[in-house]
């Protein structure tokens, strides 16, 4: 056996080279890989905050602040008939409810008790006044004095007529005799048998009673006009007192309380046999004949309301035609009471003092006006402004609001139909111009 020996290794050429400049160093592939989603995650999460940051600039430009839209009653702006009324709640009251009073104090007698039919004209109670008919006979007595005294001045004046046209008789009678003397002694200086001084004499003598005729007939004019003037002042004193009796006698009258209508006795005030001061209430008749309803009304609709104005009673599902029949000219709480009267005719049997029923008074009717749910907007921006909704933002506009309801308001200007508002909550807003509604 023969071993061949191992052959020499060839030299390389010195031309040709080897392939250890072609080999690099490279990184380990798992760590780029991490790497890379590292960045990727990074470019994202910016890429996120960048929309973040977009849609918070947008809100910024949309509102200084956000509402949600729970916190906020929004509207629909449409276009129809408006009909201002008012609707409320009142209660029963009886038109005629006198209370009667006392007209003397003194001990009462009451001869019926609360809730007992009565009669007009029917004592109620009796007042036993022992001053007031005391008072009542000295008087009587002093019209009885100033009746005799009126009687014995036209009496003198009779008299005193009577002296006068004596007296005037007396010196036409003297007249007479003196124009027969004058005659006589006329014919007797014609036939040359008296002097004619015996004729002046007597016609002197004519003259004179002549002088006393007319002089008579003044007194007699005199006498009747003083006479008379005396006659008629003692008339007059006693015509004077017949008045004074005459309403103390009326008082005295008052005394009995009697039912002023037909009706029903109310409430008593005063106690059986107890002694009540003048002008204290005794007692109350309710007249159930005629009732009204007296309601209450907001201040802001007092200045729409007129006596007369038509108006609607509810009762038992039935409306009954009334009428406004007073308006109180107070505001008390921020309200105005009225009174509404049943019709002739119209009033529903069976009501009672202090029952509720419900009462609709139509103002007027708007018809095709634009209008929109009446809300706390109105008194906010005192109907001259809105927010008007714009996508999910509320835009601050001015506006005119006109008449209003119970219910809505009409829209003079500033809106169209379709566009949406926000009739409550806008006080939210602390006046912006523009707000954004998130939850829409």
């Amino acid at each position: 056996m023969s071993i061949e020996p191992t052959p020499a290794p060839r030299p390389r050429p010195s031309g040709i080279r080897d392939t250890s400049g072609q080999d690099t160093r490279h990184a380990d592939t798992g760590s780029g890989a991490r790497h890379l989603r590292r960045w990727a995650m990074v470019g994202g999460l910016g890429l996120v905050l960048l929309l973040i940051a977009v849609w918070v600039a947008s809100g910024w430009a949309g509102g200084g602040s956000s509402v949600d839209a729970s916190r906020l009653r929004i509207a629909e702006v449409t276009r129809g008939d408006l009909t201002r009324d008012i609707a409320a709640e009142g209660r029963v009251i009886s038109a005629n409810s006198p209370t009667l009073y006392a007209i003397s104090g003194g001990t009462v007698t009451l001869k019926v008790v609360a809730g007992d039919q009565v009669e007009r004209g029917q004592a109620l109670a009796e007042i036993d006044s022992p001053e007031l008919r005391s008072k009542l006979a000295q008087e009587e007595t002093t019209l009885a004095s100033l009746e005799a005294e009126a009687g014995r001045a036209a009496l003198d004046a009779q008299l005193s007529s009577a002296a006068a046209r004596k007296e005037l008789d007396q010196a036409e009678i003297d007249r007479t005799a003196a124009e027969r003397d004058l005659q006589r002694y006329q014919r007797a200086f014609d036939g040359g048998a008296v002097a004619q001084v015996d004729l002046a004499k007597a016609q002197d003598t004519l003259k004179k009673t002549e002088i006393g005729v007319a002089s008579a007939r003044q007194d007699v004019s005199l006498q009747g006009r003083g006479a008379g003037l005396d006659t008629r002042n003692k008339q007059l004193l006693a015509e004077r007192q017949r008045a004074v009796v005459t309403e103390m006698r009326r008082q005295v009258d008052l005394l009995t309380v009697r039912a002023p209508f037909d009706g029903q006795v109310g409430q008593v005030q005063a106690i059986q046999s107890s002694n009540v001061a003048a002008n204290a209430p005794v007692l109350s008749v309710v007249d159930l004949s005629v009732f009204e309803v007296e309601i209450k009304v907001p201040e802001s609709f007092a200045r729409d309301l007129a006596i007369g104005m038509p108006a609607q009673i509810g009762s038992a599902g039935t409306q009954y035609p009334a009428q406004v029949s007073a308006v109180s000219p107070e505001v008390v709480g921020g309200e105005v009471v009225a009174r509404l009267r049943f019709d002739d005719g119209h009033q529903p049997p069976g009501l009672r003092q202090n029952q509720r029923l419900s009462a609709r008074i139509v103002l007027d009717t708007r018809t095709d006006v634009l209008m929109v749910a009446r809300g706390p907007f109105l008194d906010q921006g005192g109907g001259r402004a809105a927010y008007v909704l714009d996508g999910n933002t509320a835009v601050r506009r001015p506006i005119q609001a006109g008449a209003s309801s119970l219910s809505a308001v009409e829209i003079v200007s500033g809106l169209q139909p379709g566009e949406r508002i926000v009739v409550a909550g806008s006080d939210l807003f602390d006046n912006a111009e523009r707000i954004r509604i998130s939850g829409l």
